[in-house]
């Protein structure tokens, strides 16, 4: 019993840690994001983006690499894209970039592995889209893309078309910042049970999960040079346990790092990460939005995309002896995470700064409404309070161990 409680501890002690490592990280992707999604609105994506051109896609890339790294708010806007007359494919490539290639996601990567993990997930992101574009131009017909445009209109059943001021006007407008402390909440309010369970996830498999399971399940891991076939089971494996995780890209990156530290092979782990946009809550919506038909047609592309990518990185960085070594990855429950460093003062900061926003968009209203219809997102909240008991539970034991 006594052993339990202290493996509890240290369990708690990681995922708070672990938070701790990333807030600042968080905050500042969510100001950047923020601020560009208030200036640079999504009216004006929809009258860039024409129909599946170079120029469309790049339009699509860009403006996704420039948006929220939420998975349900990238994948309404993709929608919303898509009915106001984009093509499939730049839509899509709109849907990869803004939940593989934005800042916020990158910042993360970094705090928690190595730079090796950043450049795979910007030039991986790049090579998803490319990748998908031509598996989609080799294999739609068109006839089945706009039968899928027919029933996203259906669902989305009204036109959000409005005037929207130039975005200089609104850089020096009270109103104008106003929206972005109200979208600074919004993003908050939209990943922080993603955030919470995928800490708590970490936290538990850090201190309670045995490094022969991790042995077991990707098949190869904690070898210096695992075989083609150990690889590419790793980089199935890795969906497979997205899949089942279900939580979003953020909360996927500690996950992430205990994986690494327990000597998951690189394509592993990038397929780990790229897997956001293949778990079931993603396919419900997308069946929604589209029909079963052209969402198992999406996801099908997106699996095989996000496989190929991950094994063409893995092998690239081999080929400049690039690859990162997992070996030298520090175990989760063995960090030192509560100390006098950059982290204290660049947290405090953005407390400081998170708090003002809130303040603000309270007085704008609605922006901590935490109601809502969705089943997932229900069974996510509750899955989030027992996290929290689960924490303070933690924290109870700490003191007296």
């Amino acid at each position: 019993m006594e052993q339990f409680l202290k493996t509890y501890s240290e369990a708690a002690t990681a995922t708070l840690g672990l938070f701790w490592m990333a807030f600042w990280a968080f905050a500042l992707g969510y100001l950047i994001s923020s601020m560009i999604q208030v200036f640079v609105t999504r009216e004006r994506m929809k009258q860039s983006m024409g129909d599946a051109g170079g120029k469309s896609v790049a339009l699509g890339t860009f403006f996704g690499f420039i948006s929220s790294s939420c998975s349900f708010a990238a994948l309404s806007t993709t929608r919303s894209l898509f009915t106001k007359g984009a093509g499939l494919v730049p839509s899509l490539a709109f849907l990869l970039a803004s939940t593989n290639l934005v800042i916020e996601l990158g910042i993360i990567i970094g705090v928690f592995l190595s730079w090796q993990f950043v450049v795979g997930e910007y030039l991986g992101g790049l090579l998803l889209i490319l990748f998908m574009w031509s598996i989609v131009k080799l294999t739609l017909p068109k006839k089945f893309e706009e039968q899928a445009r027919e029933h996203a209109r259906k669902e989305e059943g009204h036109d959000d078309n409005k005037d929207v001021p130039g975005w200089k006007k609104l850089i020096r407008s009270k109103e104008g910042w106003g929206n972005v402390a109200n979208r600074y909440v919004m993003e908050w309010k939209m990943v922080w049970k993603d955030v919470t369970i995928g800490f708590t996830v970490a936290g538990i498999i850090a201190a309670f999960v045995p490094q022969s399971f991790f042995q077991s399940l990707f098949v190869g891991s904690g070898s210096g040079d695992p075989a083609f076939w150990q690889v590419l089971v790793q980089t199935i494996v890795g969906p497979l346990a997205a899949f089942f995780t279900f939580i979003g890209s953020m909360g996927n990156i500690p996950l992430a790092a205990v994986l690494f530290g327990n000597g998951v092979a690189f394509a592993g782990i990038m397929a780990f990460i790229f897997s956001d946009l293949v778990v079931f809550p993603v396919l419900r919506i997308q069946a929604k939005y589209y029909g079963w038909k052209m969402a198992f047609y999406i996801m099908g592309v997106f699996l095989s995309v996000l496989v190929a990518t991950a094994l063409l990185m893995h092998y690239g960085f081999a080929a400049f002896d690039l690859l990162p070594d997992s070996s030298s990855a520090k175990n989760v429950t063995d960090r030192e995470f509560f100390k006098i460093d950059y982290t204290l003062f660049l947290n405090a900061l953005f407390v400081v700064v998170s708090l003002g926003f809130l303040g603000w968009a309270l007085k704008k209203q609605g922006a901590l409404n935490m109601s809502s219809e969705k089943t997932s997102e229900k069974i996510l909240f509750w899955l989030s309070m027992m996290a929290y008991f689960w924490l303070a539970g933690g924290l109870i034991c700490t003191l007296f161990i």
